[in-house]
């Protein structure tokens, strides 16, 4: 379809590993929950615990990328997969608001590692004009995950919130089990006994750090529909249900777009696809403080959820490309260090905004970072690919 090869075998092996790992994941969705009913946590540490979790994140980003491109993928994913298991037991026999602290944040380093191992070996093992479509797959397997998990980790919670964090940890083992037995080490062979760059070599390639902030700029409006987001709609009087039937809208969306605007997208240049998207983002959330109905919100949430769907297959894709091969982990690292920043930052800055000058404020502000964004991956344009201009997958057959 669209005249491009189908991804190969050994992608497809690994794709299913990650989406049993993430239709396990019943914690992350559930945990301000667990932390206020089962332990007691009190309201204003959680948001602390939470944000520590993401501190953790943050980290693992570097770390994974580095470890990804010293050890090689497969080890690097076997390794964190089955540490992050290990601390996700921990998080569930910690008691004291100390110690639970702590596990939150161990479990934000290990449980985040294995992504930019995960796309270094996708990278490596898909041709260039593939990337796109499986990063976008990838994508698609995530929010499949999350809407199962949230779904069904809420009535397994209802039966013991133990199940939730060792039926978490099993899935996480299974994906660490896939990899063992199903994925060779996909570090191109000549790469193995070179001498490895510096942890933070990416910062040094100016080009691709703007493009870093670019994509971190509308990670900030992302973060909005979880945050900000269901405080307006409160204010304009939508219950919590309402809530959660509009933020569903997104995840459908992805679900039923994604495979085929992957695809599709990846025809185009992508640093106007990505402009693009960023100014769909900033375009849907500023209409958010022009509607005040459920019809409005649906249209709102459709707008930014189309530039989401654009951007999820073409912003790592290009990352891939531009890195050296000898360091597509790192790069992919500084990638999810921007993603994982925008989280951090968002509650933050979108709370401040909302409460010190209101909602029409607040979603202005995000329309214009999402212009901003757009007319900056136009300036910036295409990124110098860097080592491998073919882009061509190269496969230890060790």
């Amino acid at each position: 379809m669209f005249g491009h090869a189908p991804l190969p075998r050994l992608f497809w092996i690994l794709w299913t590993g990650s989406l049993i790992n993430r239709l396990g994941g019943f914690v992350l969705p559930l945990m301000a929950l667990y932390l206020t009913t089962e332990r007691h946590v009190p309201v204003e540490q959680v948001g602390f615990v939470i944000g520590l979790w993401g501190g953790g994140a943050l980290l693992g980003g570097t770390l994974g990328g580095y470890l990804a491109d010293l050890i090689g993928r497969r080890r690097t994913l076997i390794l964190v997969l089955v540490a992050g298991a290990l601390s996700m037991i921990h998080l569930s026999l910690a008691r004291h608001p100390a110690h639970i602290a702590f596990a939150a944040l161990l479990l934000g380093l290990t449980g985040e590692t294995y992504r930019p191992a995960m796309q270094a070996a996708v990278a490596d093992m898909v041709p260039a004009e593939g990337r796109s479509h499986a990063y976008g797959m990838l994508y698609w397997a995530g929010n499949i995950g999350f809407a199962f998990g949230s779904a069904v980790g809420g009535a397994m919670a209802q039966h013991g919130w133990y199940l939730l964090f060792w039926c978490d940890a099993a899935t996480t083992l299974v994906f660490a089990l896939v990899v063992f037995l199903r994925i060779p080490e996909t570090r191109p062979a000549h790469l193995v006994h070179q001498r490895r760059p510096p942890l933070l070599a990416p910062l040094t390639d100016r080009p691709f750090v703007v493009f870093v902030a670019l994509v971190t700029m509308v990670g900030l409006l992302f973060h909005q529909a979880f945050t900000t987001l269901p405080i307006d709609l409160n204010r304009h009087g939508l219950s919590p249900r309402s809530y959660g039937f509009l933020i569903a809208l997104n995840g459908v969306l992805i679900m039923l777009l994604q495979p085929g605007a992957s695809r599709v997208l990846s025809r185009f240049a992508r640093h106007r696809v990505l402009a693009a998207a960023a100014g769909l983002v900033g375009l849907g959330f500023a209409a958010t403080g022009t509607v005040h109905s459920v019809a409005g919100y649906v249209a709102s949430i459709t707008v930014w959820s189309l530039g989401e769907i654009a951007m999820a297959g073409l912003a790592p894709a290009a990352v891939a490309d531009v890195a050296p091969p000898s360091q597509r982990g790192a790069y992919q690292g500084l990638m999810q260090m921007g993603m994982g920043a925008a989280a951090l930052l968002a509650p933050v800055l979108g709370s401040l905004v909302l409460g010190r000058f209101g909602s029409v404020a607040l979603w202005s502000c995000c329309g214009v970072a999402g212009l901003a964004a757009a007319v900056g991956q136009l300036a910036l344009g295409p990124l110098r690919a860097h080592g491998n201009p073919a882009g061509a997958a190269g496969i230890d057959p060790a």
